[in-house]
């Protein structure tokens, strides 16, 4: 008899937890999809990674795709074609604004903020032999490669040349495909806007002698007065190229989710990224920045509310409610 009861009591509670598991994942996606940008950059390296991460961790198929970055990625999230995404501060303003190139006049509101992932320096590489030591070295009609069209490197690095003075062609392409071209002698220079280490850059320095070209003060000023930035030094440990650190500007980049998906989903998805920020940095270096204290960089999004959840009941945060999704 005793037995009997025992089972009955374990096929109960076995029966209550199956129950109470279909309950919180009620609505959840079958597969996912993370929007990074070309192969070659931190984008896709670090989306791959936590997508990968959190589809082992849910038992749930997904991924990280390759797409043209975050201009683009706002505009997949918020139509639904892919779930998730990550994007820089600038495209994100852009586009919530309505002046994303990729649909001009259409406000992408449907995009929320998800967790903070790492600030995106901007950067100019060129090979050693070229003789570019600086940005005033880059001679009139230099063939540089800003990245993929309409991303944050193509959206926001041609102006900032412009800017400085410097005149020159623009080359669009993946960071694979132009850390080639540049080898090749093809270009000039790469203007990159990626997170560090750059895999490319990282790849470039071991085949060959590369000048990673810091701005001056003053050209570091005037950047400041002029763009979306902020001031950033890429440590002289990130390459070793590098025997200094490199005076720079910055944006934060975000993860984003549609703002539809079920808010436990959500929350499962920031738990798994921000409760252990060692297996983040183990995926790409930048995740260092990956913590949850840095759930303030975002004053442009509205949140997800299951992420502002998390970051409310885990880091304290003190997130408006006009700041939530639907709040």
């Amino acid at each position: 008899m005793k037995v009997s009861i025992s089972l009955a009591a374990v096929a109960a509670v076995a029966l209550t937890t199956s129950v109470a598991t279909a309950q919180d994942r009620e609505g959840w996606p079958e597969s996912f999809t993370v929007g990074t940008a070309s192969q070659g950059g931190t984008f896709f390296a670090y989306g791959s990674g936590w997508a990968n991460l959190v589809a082992d961790e849910l038992g749930i198929s997904g991924g990280g795709e390759v797409t043209g970055g975050p201009m683009q990625n706002m505009a997949l999230v918020h139509t639904g074609d892919a779930a998730f995404g990550m994007t820089t501060m600038g495209p994100a303003a852009e586009s919530i604004a309505g002046t994303n190139p990729i649909a001009p006049g259409i406000q992408m509101t449907n995009a929320c903020a998800m967790f903070p992932m790492y600030q995106t320096p901007f950067s100019v590489t060129t090979l050693s032999s070229s003789g570019i030591q600086s940005i005033a070295d880059i001679p009139a009609g230099a063939r540089i490669g800003f990245g993929p069209a309409g991303s944050t490197s193509d959206t926001y690095f041609p102006r900032i040349m412009e800017t400085l003075g410097v005149e020159f062609e623009r080359r669009n392409g993946g960071w694979s495909d132009l850390g080639g071209q540049l080898q090749d002698g093809l270009l000039d220079a790469i203007a990159f806007a990626v997170g560090v280490p750059v895999p490319i850059v990282s790849q470039l320095e071991v085949q060959t002698e590369i000048t990673i070209i810091e701005f001056t003060e003053e050209e570091q000023q005037q950047i400041l007065d002029t763009f979306p930035v902020s001031a950033f030094a890429i440590a002289a440990d990130t390459y070793t190229t590098l025997e200094s650190d490199a005076r720079s500007v910055s944006m934060w980049n975000f993860a984003i989710a549609n703002c539809d998906l079920p808010d436990s989903f959500v929350h499962a998805v920031v738990d798994i990224v921000m409760s252990d920020n060692e297996r983040m940095v183990n995926i790409h270096r930048a995740a260092r920045a990956t913590i949850p204290e840095n759930w303030d960089k975002n004053e442009v999004m509205m949140w997800h509310p299951g992420a502002a959840s998390w970051f409310i009941e885990n880091a304290g945060a003190d997130i408006p409610a006009d700041m939530i999704h639907g709040g």
